[in-house]
């Protein structure tokens, strides 16, 4: 299937996105080594990394990828966007190997050929854009009984992952805290859809800011931001995060999947074939990711030590990376 122009849009708009944001990983990074050599490292709780350059162009060059990543929902559907957020660990990997001589392995290198080839098959098969006039259009979509159920089924799940499972297995069970982050972020997407589809339709023709229900999506972005970055932060901190990394794409890409195909109906348009083509994409991305992430240390003195578990303990120290060593 051909791309349609918004489609090319927002393809366009994702690559940029990724291209930025794991760019700023590695600009940040490259900082933070910098700072440390001047003060206190930003690990044993220094902020001399504010006064360092080299964060602060990474720090852009991330909201401007974040950016980027919003405008695409915009012009394209979920489906062929939300996955296109693993090419940022293709960057990421490429350029700390050049920059920060971070060794990329041959199985490194078959991981981010197995991220392209996914994401061609997902660009070529990708469900087309349907026109959408106003926002009111979407409000219709979101009050449809499939997507009330959608949401209230999240909500109730969240609900009780954060008052009976967070307590009791939030800091041994890592799906607990990824879990909540993924559904929120499924609910997060569809509004900053609605919301980058007012913001198009306001600046091409008419304001849609004066529709009450461009501000409900509004609060609903805010709202699961918050639930998204407190969850993700504490499962960061709790946990080891190339393991936290691959299963956070794979949860949030799958949930987001699920609501972009309640709400916007994107295969209702498809064939089989090709929605059967768009899954082994997504799958073969997954696999490009998880390779990445489970041989990205390969040689190192860390890699000696066994594989990091799923589930594992609050108190658990990560070993010195290969990084950490070159620069002691």
């Amino acid at each position: 299937m051909g791309l349609s122009r918004d489609n090319f849009h927002g393809l366009t708009l994702a690559v940029s996105s990724s291209i930025f944001i794991g760019a700023s990983f590695i600009m940040k990074k490259k900082g933070l080594i910098k700072a440390g050599t001047k003060g206190i490292r930003a690990g044993s709780g220094g902020y001399t990394y504010l006064y360092e350059p080299l964060w602060w162009v990474g720090m852009i060059a991330m909201i401007v990828g974040e950016i980027a990543n919003f405008a695409a929902y915009a012009f394209a559907p979920a489906i062929l966007v939300t996955p296109l957020g693993a090419l940022s660990i293709i960057v990421s990997a490429v350029l700390a190997h050049f920059v920060l001589e971070e060794k990329l392995h041959i199985f490194g290198v078959l991981g981010c050929a197995l991220c392209v080839v996914g994401s061609i098959s997902i660009v070529l098969h990708a469900p087309q854009e349907k026109p959408i006039h106003s926002v009111k259009q979407v409000w219709q979509h979101a009050t449809q009984p499939g997507f009330i159920v959608y949401t209230f089924l999240v909500l109730i799940v969240v609900a009780v992952l954060i008052f009976r499972y967070v307590p009791r297995y939030g800091h041994t069970h890592m799906v607990v805290y990824v879990g909540i982050c993924s559904l929120m972020g499924s609910l997060t997407v569809m509004s900053v859809k609605a919301v980058g589809i007012a913001l198009k339709l306001t600046f091409s023709e008419t304001n849609q800011f004066k529709y009450f229900e461009t501000w409900v999506f509004v609060l609903v972005v805010t709202v699961c931001c918050v639930f998204q970055i407190n969850y993700l932060n504490k499962a960061l901190d709790t946990f080891n995060t190339a393991i936290i990394a691959p299963v956070y794409y794979v949860m949030f890409t799958i949930f987001t999947i699920l609501a972009s195909v309640i709400l916007f109906k994107d295969w209702e348009s498809q064939s089989g074939a090709q929605i059967v083509n768009e899954l082994c994409g997504f799958i073969t991305i997954l696999s490009g990711t998880f390779l990445l992430h489970k041989t990205k240390d390969m040689g190192n003195d860390a890699s000696k030590d066994k594989d990091p578990p799923l589930v594992e303990s609050p108190n658990h120290v990560d070993t010195p990376s290969n990084t950490d060593s070159h620069r002691q």
